[in-house]
């Protein structure tokens, strides 16, 4: 066993769910590929930080959370199967979706066009508005926390975490440093939110995903949030070409400063992207998983045998995947460039051994010549010698 092996791995928590292998770890929670083994599933468990386990406002908001989210039912939500706590280790198993996010699609493929933008926030707008029919508010929408299947299915993740976190009596400082990009003004001004504050950060969103960068610039995470507090969202059309205006609109006023002239929750922002996509006649689409992921490497381990407890992939991904991804749509250039050497070695032997037939080829038509000649030759020294 190495340092870096991870001791959950292995581990079952109240006698029920197995911890198989890492996905992936945050400031506040690392995310493991586990199994019920009373129902037979896989399923994704949610690991808290030891610094949350001893914190009593913390424990109590987090059951209360996850009971509310486990009542919600969206194909936008990602579903909240149980959460408890084993040995001081406070855990939440969610289910699993086999995938990546959309932030590592992000990463792949750049900005997109307003069809396939209208396919990713219209199912985050859904399950968003569900939630906030039942009096819940997520407080951290961003790619991250936007999950997409094999199937294309489209799922919000985390709904209820920051806000026990933000109750806890310890530090939620990696609250605001991991999602200074996507805070409302009143997130930031007061730690206060409501729907019109998920409406803000997805309208951030919505405006990344047409431009490929987020609105703000700033040289620490603090100053980074603050700005939204003297400057405005711009269009996304001021930013790159293409982006039909009515998407100009939506994003402007989802983003408005002032939370009384947003959208009022995200059935209201959802209604008017469906209605701006039916005025544009915009095709449907269907969002593809990421090529590579922290899920999809995970899965690769466990199929392949990995020893448990591996730490996730470094950047670079391995040979095998490199091979596999030249002929990948949306894989980045670089990788399938990289690839190309390993190709043009495997291809060496073949053609040593096409080069070899053909010698040997030529060797016996020469041969088959020269016997027709001497033949020939022969014939005619019997015709003359007869006559």
């Amino acid at each position: 066993m190495t340092s870096s092996a991870d001791p959950l791995v292995g581990a079952t928590l109240e006698s029920r769910y197995r911890i198989d292998a890492p996905i992936a770890r945050g400031g506040m929670s690392a995310v493991y590929v586990g199994v019920d083994l009373r129902l037979g599933r896989s399923v994704a468990v949610k690991v808290m930080d030891e610094r949350y386990s001893g914190d009593p406002l913390f424990l109590r908001r987090f059951e209360f959370e996850a009971r509310a989210v486990a009542g919600l039912k969206h194909p936008g939500l990602v579903a909240v199967y149980d959460q408890g706590i084993d040995n001081g280790i406070v855990f939440l198993v969610m289910e699993l979706v086999e995938g990546g996010s959309l932030r590592e699609l992000l990463r792949e493929r750049g900005p997109m066009p307003p069809h396939a933008v209208t396919a990713v926030v219209d199912p985050v707008l859904g399950g968003l508005g569900t939630a906030h029919a039942g009096g819940l508010v997520h407080r951290d929408v961003k790619p991250e926390n936007v999950l997409i299947s094999e199937r294309g299915e489209v799922k919000v993740a985390d709904f209820g975490l920051v806000r026990a976190v933000a109750e806890a009596g310890v530090t939620s400082a990696s609250v605001i440093l991991g999602t200074a990009a996507y805070l409302s003004p009143e997130q930031v001004e007061s730690g206060d939110a409501d729907a019109r504050s998920d409406v803000y950060s997805t309208g951030v969103m919505m405006f990344e995903l047409l431009t490929g960068r987020t609105p703000f610039r700033g040289d620490t995470p603090l100053a980074l949030a603050y700005q939204r507090l003297s400057y405005d969202v711009p269009a996304p059309g001021d930013v790159v070409d293409g982006v039909p205006e009515e998407f100009d609109e939506i994003v402007l006023r989802a983003t408005e400063r002032n939370p009384a002239e947003r959208y009022a929750d995200g059935f209201d922002m959802q209604r008017a992207l469906l209605a701006a996509a039916e005025d544009l006649d915009l095709p449907p689409f269907t969002v593809p998983a990421p090529r590579r992921s922290a899920e999809r490497e995970t899965m690769a381990r466990m199929r392949a045998g990995a020893p448990a407890g591996a730490p996730p992939a470094t950047p670079g991904p391995p040979q095998h995947t490199r091979v596999q991804s030249q002929a990948t749509p949306g894989v980045p250039p670089s990788r399938g460039r990289a690839a190309q050497p390993t190709r043009a070695a495997r291809a060496v032997p073949a053609e040593q051994d096409d080069n070899g037939a053909l010698r040997a080829a030529i060797w016996i038509g020469l041969v088959l010549v020269l016997a027709i000649a001497i033949g020939a030759a022969a014939w005619w020294a019997g015709q003359q010698f007869l006559i």
